[in-house]
C-alpha cells in the first residue's frame, strides 16, 4: 500500500487510531516521506509534536520541534538537559527508558482536541531511546517542555491521550467541548 502525503491530514478526536497501540515501523522511504510530511502539519498548525496516530496511520513514529524560547534564556542556560531543539527530530520506535524528577503540572493542548487545554502531570525528566531516520539507535535526555513533549507524543503511540491524564478539574473544565468533538464524529 503506497501512502499519499499529500492527503494526510490531523484527526480529530474520538478517531479510532488515537485510541489504539501503534506498531513498530521499519525504515523505508515511504516512512522517510511521511515524516516530512508529518513535520509540515505539525508547523502548519503551529505545534510542537505529531505522532502517526495523529494523522491516522498506526506506526511507532513521532516528530518534535521544541525551539528555544527568548524568554527562557535562563532555564536553558541553567539547565544541564536540552529543553528545546534547533530543527525538527524524528523519532521511530521510541522507548522512554527512564523518568526522574518530581512530577510537574502543566497546560497541555493537543492538536487532535483543537481549543482543549487541561493540566497534565508528568515527569522532569526523561531518557528516551529510539531510531533515527538513518535507522541509528539515539539515546537522549531532556527535561522542560521538551521532555513533556516526547512523553505527550508517545502517549498518543500506546493510545493514551491528554483526556486520558489531565487533573480531574480539567476534566470537568473540558467535558462539553469533548462530549461535542464526540457527537460531530457521529454526524
Amino acid at each position: 500500500m503506497t501512502i499519499n502525503t499529500a492527503k494526510l491530514r490531523i484527526e480529530l478526536y474520538p478517531t479510532q487510531a488515537l485510541k489504539s497501540k501503534a506498531k513498530p515501523v521499519e525504515i523505508n522511504d515511504e516512512v522517510r516521506a511521511v515524516a516530512a510530511r508529518m513535520i509540515e502539519l505539525m508547523q502548519g498548525a503551529q505545534g510542537i509534536g505529531l505522532a502517526a496516530p495523529q494523522i491516522g496511520l498506526s506506526w511507532r513514529l513521532f516528530v518534535a520541534h521544541v525551539p528555544p524560547d527568548p524568554d527562557l534564556e535562563d532555564e536553558e542556560e541553567i539547565s544541564e538537559l536540552p529543553v528545546s531543539c534547533e530543527s525538527p527530530q524524528v523519532f521511530l520506535n521510541p522507548v522512554i527508558t527512564e523518568f526522574a524528577g518530581d512530577l510537574e503540572p502543566y497546560d497541555e493542548g493537543c492538536l487532535s482536541l483543537p481549543g482543549i487545554t487541561g493540566e497534565v502531570n508528568r515527569p522532569a525528566i526523561v531518557t528516551m531511546k529510539a531510531l533515527d531516520l538513518d535507522g541509528n539507535e539515539v539515546t537522549l535526555k531532556a527535561t522542560g517542555l521538551l521532555a513533556r513533549c516526547w512523553q505527550h507524543e508517545i502517549d498518543h503511540l500506546d493510545g493514551v491521550m491528554i483526556l486520558d491524564k489531565m487533573t480531574q478539574m480539567s476534566r470537568l473544565k473540558n467535558r462539553s467541548r469533548v462530549k461535542s468533538m464526540e457527537k460531530a464524529a457521529k454526524r
